[in-house]
């Protein structure tokens, strides 16, 4: 069984079979992962979004909270269970269902998406880099400046080389980043609230809660536009944090990652994402905006993520966005790769992933693609969307009403109607309620999700799927076991790898986690201990100077304690 298994399988590469039981995480890979993922560059972006929107501060911490704790539930009970009964990336597993000509449209279209995402934070991690070379800021939609050009070309390097290793690596690389990354964003903006209150009250201490709240309304979250015109109120916020990552959760992108994960529950890990980086650092972004629109008198939709870093962390602050730039466009870069893999069988994903990443770095040399992404990834949330619906259906929809799941796979389509047809009714019922306004945007994903389920289901029931397969489900399931069989027996030669648990490394982690510590120290000195303006001065360069030091000890002792792996044969 071992040589044929090994003559069915070894051509094959690795990313079109199921994940082996043996490369399974365990869930702090993923709440690292998660985590660093969506405590990024974008967030700046984000939260000064919801100052421009008109939110009001009540609406902002309710809403929030609700929107990210429905996108929770969603990769909790949607994506997870998909991806951990299949093992298998959408890219692949949507071959099986809809054909190959509509997986390799719509494996393209990934590609061109997180591709455009990956470049989009590689453009702003090298703004932050800009101040420290007095590089003007890029903001015509090509670069004016050939060492914007060369800094985006070493960014980018990094995202690639990342990437390129798998999915091992970008959760190694967001697991060391995101403890910090959450530990300075909260940090910022409790460095800035002293200004903000200020500016406000005429104090730099805050005594109350209330006071917060007060704060907030007149400062941060006003409840109207910049116009001077009602904002979006609770309902839209909730939609907005809900709909803001629909193309990985109810689009089922982020099969890709889950696909390691050892249970389906460990889709509650995104909650790491979601409720730390979406919830809280939207948040405190909105805080650090406008704390340093404050100090700038300028308003915080005309500053950029390197401006509110700078004067929220310091030096500091430089590195928080290049961090969170390279933490989204490692994960991003990885799903294109894969995207790419899927349409190119014949070649590593390595490799896909290398030209890609060429391709990514080209098109972050031009400065507008950071400007588009929030409008691009909205859009192609709705995009996707569709395609997830009819995933869904066939895998757990069908089994339970007669239909057999993977029927176009089994009558050996190369393309499947139902799901075409299904997918472009979906996009034109989506656009075309925004077209006329029937509804908020945010809430669009919705409608179209259920109308292409119910299209598809049938659709499906039309062209084969009532059908039956008895050959032909005996076989794949014949396949599936030959498939397990021959990764059991390639497991037996890998090494594997495990952490060391000495006293050493225990102190190396205790000295990273005392680093976060100091840093949360000085800022919270910062707040509360600024009588008045030239304390909170005072304080705050203090602030700026050590949380900078802390940062390179924090990164040299997580580092030294990943790297400190021994490798064992079985």
């Amino acid at each position: 069984m071992k040589n044929d298994s090994t003559r069915n399988f070894a051509h094959l590469d690795v990313e079109q079979l199921p994940i082996a039981k043996n490369k399974l995480h365990g869930g702090k890979h993923f709440a690292g992962l998660y985590a660093g993922e969506h405590v990024a560059a974008t967030e700046f972006v984000i939260g000064a979004t919801f100052v421009s929107l008109g939110a009001s501060t009540h609406d902002i911490l309710f809403g929030l909270l609700i929107g990210n704790i429905l996108a929770v539930l969603s990769w909790t009970f949607m994506t997870a269970p998909i991806a951990v009964q299949t093992r298998l990336s959408l890219y692949t597993y949507l071959h099986k269902i809809a054909g190959d000509s509509m997986t390799k449209l719509y494996n393209w279209a990934n590609v061109i998406i997180f591709t455009v995402i990956s470049a989009a934070m590689i453009t702003v991690s090298s703004s932050a880099v800009r101040f420290l070379f007095n590089i003007p800021a890029q903001l015509n939609w090509y670069s004016t400046n050939v060492w914007f050009i060369l800094i985006v070309i070493a960014v980018g390097i990094v995202v690639v080389f990342v990437a390129i290793f798998g999915f091992s690596t970008v959760a190694d690389f967001s697991s060391i980043c995101a403890p910090w990354l959450f530990t300075l964003f909260v940090a910022g903006a409790l460095a800035l609230l002293p200004a903000l209150a200020y500016s406000v009250i005429g104090s730099t201490s805050i005594s109350s809660w209330s006071e917060f709240i007060h704060i907030g309304d007149l400062s941060i979250w006003k409840g109207v536009t910049s116009d001077g015109e009602a904002g979006i109120g609770l309902v839209e916020v909730i939609g907005f944090a809900w709909a803001a990552n629909t193309i990985t959760h109810v689009g089922l992108i982020d099969m890709a990652i889950l696909r390691y994960a050892k249970k389906s529950t460990y889709g509650v890990y995104s909650s790491f994402g979601m409720l730390f980086g979406h919830y809280i650092a939207w948040i405190v972004a909105g805080i650090m905006g406008a704390g340093a629109g404050v100090l700038l008198n300028q308003p915080v939709v005309s500053l950029d993520p390197g401006d509110v870093a700078y004067y929220a962390l310091g030096a500091s602050g430089f590195v928080i966005v290049i961090i969170a730039g390279w933490t989204t466009a490692n994960a991003n870069l990885y799903r294109a790769g894969l995207a790419a893999q899927a349409i190119f069988k014949n070649h590593s994903r390595r490799k896909t992933t290398l030209v890609v990443g060429v391709f990514t770095v080209i098109i972050a040399c031009f400065p507008f693609v950071f400007s588009k992404v929030l409008p691009m990834l909205t859009y192609a949330g709705l995009l996707v969307v569709p395609v997830g619906a009819i995933v869904f259906a066939e895998h757990f929809i069908f089994p339970k009403i007669g239909l057999t799941r993977y029927w176009a796979y089994y009558k050996k389509l190369a393309t499947s109607k139902p799901a075409i047809i299904s997918w472009g009714a979906g996009l034109i019922l989506g656009f075309g309620l925004n077209a006329i306004n029937a509804m908020s945007f945010y809430y669009l994903f919705i409608p179209t999700w259920f109308f292409t389920v119910i299209l598809y289901t049938i659709l499906a029931k039309m062209y084969g799927a009532k059908e039956d397969y008895t050959e032909e489900i005996k076989e794949e399931k014949q396949l599936q076991t030959d498939i397990k069989i021959y990764q059991e027996e390639k497991a037996k030669d890998e090494k594997v790898q495990y952490k060391d648990h000495s006293i050493f490394s225990k102190v190396l982690n205790t000295l990273s986690i005392i680093c976060l510590l100091i840093i949360t120290a000085l800022a919270l000195n910062t707040m509360f201990a600024s009588a008045d303006l030239e304390s909170y001065n005072m304080n705050k360069d203090f602030f700026h100077k050590y949380a900078f030091y802390c940062t390179i000890g924090y990164f040299v002792f997580a580092y030294w304690s990943l790297r400190r792996k021994k490798t064992l044969i079985k």
